[in-house]
């Protein structure tokens, strides 16, 4: 409970934030129902409207405030609104034994999942590989690490078209590959910095002792670099997991992909329905959290079991 109640009253904070939005947000296209609709509006007309500040027409028309909190196409929806919607399309959807079914966001979850999994594994390695390549090897530390930062420069909205076009020329079939790769691409640059810090850690006095018990390099790294740089990579992978899942989201947008998270957004996009998109945008936030609390759990566990944590 004293880690959960933090994190509900921050939840509660941007709520209500978010509640309070709602009304400056939506104002103008309540406005133009509600004169359409044969109410008296100040000022009159949409086009004399667009120059006037957002609070001033509250302020002239606080009897149609609420209309904005009720829209069917809002610029930004309220609390109530999204809820529905995202429950509408998870939990009523699996009431009706449609869980898979297209227009579900689990369906949509899991196949956004699967490509952040394949591209979290793919960075992790890459970076692991790499940060061991860095502390073992000079000429790698001077000529990888710097490229590795700079390469974490470029847009990934970028990017992410290059590595699509550069699949399909050197025959990588499906959506799936390019994803993981745009998702390994954000994903391995905080296991590589956080692995080379962990794998530095050890001090000086720890690496003579044993060079004093005749520890060859292998035994060096497998009894002391690596257990200490445990920490520091599940810290990395927190960091990393959820960098996956935003770079699969991203990958997803211009591959032209029916399916996803990414697609669900890029599709209420097109079509004009806010709600799509915020629900979607809700259960990715929701999948994130869910990915980074099992890491902290195995985190919790590791740690433990090595004698970090009591």
């Amino acid at each position: 409970m004293k880690n959960l109640f933090p994190i509900l009253t921050v939840l509660a904070a941007i709520v209500g934030i978010w509640w309070l939005a709602v009304a400056p947000m939506n104002i103008r296209p309540a406005l133009d129902i509600v004169e359409r609709g044969g109410a008296v509006v100040m000022p009159e007309g949409s086009v004399v409207r667009r120059d006037v500040n957002v609070f001033k027409l509250m302020l002239d028309n606080q009897t149609h405030v609420a209309v904005g909190y009720d829209l069917k196409r809002p610029r930004l929806p309220t609390p109530k609104q999204v809820g529905e919607e995202f429950w509408k399309t998870t939990g009523a959807m699996v009431a009706k034994g449609r869980a898979w079914s297209k227009r579900s966001l689990i369906f949509h979850a899991w196949v956004t999942l699967q490509s952040t999994l394949w591209g979290f594994f793919l960075g992790t390695t890459v970076g692991i590989v790499g940060a061991v390549a860095i502390v073992y090897s000079r000429v790698m530390d001077r000529s990888v690490m710097p490229w590795a930062i700079i390469s974490q420069t470029v847009p990934i909205v970028a990017l992410a078209p290059m590595i699509i076009v550069v699949s399909n020329q050197v025959g990588i079939e499906g959506r799936g590959v390019p994803k993981a790769i745009i998702s390994a691409y954000l994903c391995f640059f905080p296991v590589l910095v956080s692995m080379v810090k962990g794998l530095r850690s050890p001090s000086e006095q720890q690496l003579d002792l044993l060079k004093t018990y005749s520890a060859s390099g292998v035994q060096s790294f497998l009894k002391l670099r690596l257990p200490a740089s445990v920490p520091y990579l599940f810290t990395a992978l927190k960091i990393g997991i959820a960098a996956a899942l935003v770079g699969t989201i991203v990958g997803e947008l211009p591959t032209g992909a029916i399916s996803g998270l990414g697609a669900r957004i890029l599709i209420g996009d097109q079509f004009g329905t806010p709600l799509a998109i915020w629900s979607a945008l809700i259960c990715a936030a929701i999948l994130a959290g869910i990915l980074v609390t099992a890491i902290d759990i195995m985190q919790r566990v590791t740690l433990r079991k090595m004698g970090f944590v009591s």
